[in-house]
C-alpha cells in the first residue's frame, strides 16, 4: 500500500451522457428513471443483428470548441473528452481563475478508436489490382493520396489528454491509459495517486469513448455479449436482472477536477466528494467466457479499501459494474459476496448501465460522478430494469431510487477482459 501523503477531492465535474449534456440534467433523469437507450441514429443498422444503443442526443461540439478547423482532427470521442473537460474546470472554478499550469495535471482514460469506414474506402478502392484484390504497392503509390493528411491524429487515443491538455494550459503530469472498460478507473486511480504525493496540485482526469460504430458494433455482436432486444431498447440493458441477455453500448464522457484539499479549501472552491482509496486486479483468465473466479475482482475491492484505511464494514454503497452481461453480473455478486459475506446482502449495489448503458472506458468515470453526487444528494440511483430475481445475482440492487445517508462508497470497474479496478469515495466532510 503506497502511503498517503495529501487528501484528494473533487472539486469539478462534467459530463456529457446519454441523459443529458450536463452533470444536473444528468442527475435529474437519473432520478426520473429515465433510460437513454434508444434505436441507433448515428449511422443506418439495417442488417445489423443489433440496433440499439444509449446515444447522446443534441450535442453541438461548437458550444465546446472555439476553434471550427480544430473538429477536422477530433473525432466524436475528442469532442465528448474537451466538451466534459471545459464543463469540469469550469464547475471547479478554474476557467477564469489563475493557477501554476505546470501543477496541473491530465490523466485520460481511452481505449481503441474505431476508424470510419467510409473515411478508408476511398483509399482501399485505388488500392485494387486488375483482379479485384487490394495490392499493397498500389496502396503506396494511389491509395494514400485519397487519404486525409492528418487522418491519424483522429484515431490516436492519446489525443483526447493532448486536447484537454492544450485548451486548459496543463503543463504538469499527462499520461493516457488504455485498459478497456477500466480505462477511466485506472486514469482516476493515477491522478489520485499524483495529486496524493504531491507530483500536481490539481489533475484532470476521467474518460470518454464514442462505441457507437459499424465496426464496434460487429466487434461486440462476434463476441456474443451485445443484448438483443431490439423491440424494447428502454429494457434491453438490466443488469444483474434474470432475464438480462447482453450489454447496450453507450457513449459520452465524464470528467473530474481532483485537487489536494488544503489547496481546494485556501482558494475556497466546492468539494463534492473526496477520493480515499484505488485498488486494482487482473484476472488470469478474462475474455468472453470470463473468468472461472471471482476473487480477482474482490481483490481489487479489498485493495481499494485498505488503500483507503477504512474497515470493510464502512462501506455502506457499492455503485457496481453491472453491465448486464450474464457472467459478469455473476461474477461481481460473487466477489462481493467473497469480500462482504452475510453483510453483502446489507449494502445497496446499483448500475446506472441500466439507464445508460456500457459507456466503455467513460463507464467508470460516470460512475464515480454519480457517487459524489449522491453523496451530496443523500440518495442512491436504482438499477432500472432490475425486475426478476436471479438466484446467482441476489443482493439488493435498488430497484427504485433510495434515500441513503451513506457516507463510504465504492465505485468497480472491471473489464470483461480481466481488468478489475475499484474507488472508494468518502463524503467529503469526513476527518
Amino acid at each position: 500500500m503506497i502511503q498517503k501523503k495529501r487528501r484528494v477531492v473533487v472539486t469539478g465535474i462534467g459530463l456529457i451522457s446519454p441523459l443529458g449534456l450536463d452533470p444536473d440534467s444528468f442527475w435529474t433523469n437519473l432520478m426520473a428513471e429515465k433510460s437513454g437507450v434508444g434505436p441507433i441514429t448515428l449511422f443506418d443498422t439495417a442488417g445489423f443483428p443489433t440496433r440499439i444503443a444509449a446515444e447522446v442526443k443534441g450535442f453541438d461540439p461548437l458550444r465546446y470548441i472555439e476553434k471550427k478547423k480544430s473538429l477536422k482532427v477530433m473525432i466524436r470521442d475528442m469532442q465528448f473528452a474537451v466538451a466534459a473537460a471545459r464543463e469540469a474546470a469550469d464547475d471547479a472554478g478554474l476557467m477564469d481563475a489563475r493557477f501554476d499550469p505546470e501543477r496541473l495535471g491530465v490523466v485520460f482514460g481511452a481505449s481503441m478508436i474505431s476508424t470510419d469506414p467510409c473515411e478508408l474506402a476511398p483509399a482501399i478502392a485505388a488500392s485494387r489490382s486488375g483482379h479485384g484484390q487490394f495490392d499493397l504497392v498500389k496502396f503506396g503509390t494511389d491509395g494514400i493520396p485519397h487519404l486525409f493528411p492528418l487522418w491519424l491524429l483522429k484515431q490516436l487515443p492519446n489525443m483526447l489528454a493532448s486536447h484537454v491538455a492544450i485548451m486548459l494550459n496543463a503543463q504538469g503530469p499527462s499520461n493516457t491509459i488504455t485498459s478497456g472498460c477500466s480505462s477511466s478507473a485506472h486514469a482516476i486511480g493515477e491522478a489520485f495517486r499524483i495529486v496524493s504525493r504531491g507530483g500536481a496540485d490539481l489533475v484532470i482526469t476521467g474518460g470518454a469513448s464514442s462505441c457507437i460504430t459499424p465496426l464496434k458494433l460487429v466487434r461486440y455482436h462476434r463476441l456474443g455479449v451485445l443484448s438483443m432486444r431490439n423491440g424494447e431498447p428502454e429494457k434491453a440493458s438490466r443488469p444483474f436482472d434474470a432475464q438480462r441477455d447482453g450489454f447496450v453500448i453507450g457513449e459520452g464522457a465524464g470528467m473530474l477536477m481532483l485537487e489536494e484539499r488544503e489547496h481546494a479549501r485556501a482558494r475556497g472552491a466546492r468539494i463534492y466528494a473526496e477520493i480515499a482509496g484505488y485498488g486494482s486486479a487482473v484476472d488470469m483468465q478474462g475474455g468472453p467466457g470470463g473468468s472461472i473466479e471471482a476473487s480477482s475482482k474482490a481483490r481489487a475491492m479489498r485493495a481499494a479499501v485498505m488503500d483507503s484505511g477504512l474497515p470493510l464494514d464502512a462501506i455502506d454503497y457499492i455503485n457496481a459494474h453491472g453491465n448486464s452481461i450474464p457472467f459478469t453480473d455473476r461474477l461481481e455478486t460473487m466477489a462481493i459476496k467473497e469480500l462482504w459475506g452475510a453483510r453483502a446482502y446489507e449494502i445497496p449495489v446499483s448500475s446506472v448501465k441500466g439507464q445508460i448503458g456500457d459507456l466503455g472506458p467513460a463507464s467508470a468515470a460516470i460512475g464515480l460522478i454519480t457517487v459524489a453526487l449522491a453523496l451530496r444528494a443523500g440518495r442512491i440511483p436504482c438499477t432500472l430494469n432490475y425486475e426478476h430475481r436471479d438466484p446467482e445475482c441476489d443482493l439488493d440492487y435498488v430497484p427504485r431510487p433510495r434515500d441513503s445517508a451513506f457516507a463510504n462508497g465504492i465505485c468497480n470497474s472491471f473489464d470483461y477482459m480481466g481488468q478489475n479496478v475499484s474507488l472508494v469515495v468518502r463524503n467529503a466532510e469526513s476527518d
